[in-house]
């Protein structure tokens, strides 16, 4: 038996950015520090922010610049200011 862990994501608004670090790396991050993580590919992230925002690909933003992951802060405050 395989255990799935349930989608962090109770709104269906939530939006879900995605985009590289300045390392490279891929990085999902939820607009209000929700959930994310570091990614090894675009492919890998976009299944992560879908598997946890309830399959809405409407609500994943893929950012043109850097971005970092920063968990608990509010972190599309940050990228709006940028």
């Amino acid at each position: 038996m395989k255990f799935v862990e349930p989608p962090s994501c109770s709104s269906l608004s939530s939006i879900v950015f995605i985009g590289k670090n300045r390392r490279g790396q891929w990085i999902a991050q939820e607009q209000n520090g929700l959930y994310g993580g570091l990614f090894v590919s675009r492919a890998e992230a976009i299944k992560y922010a879908l598997f946890e925002n309830g399959q809405h690909p409407e609500t994943i933003v893929e950012l043109p610049r850097e971005i970092e992951l920063e968990m608990g802060k509010n972190p599309g405050a940050s990228q709006r200011a940028a």
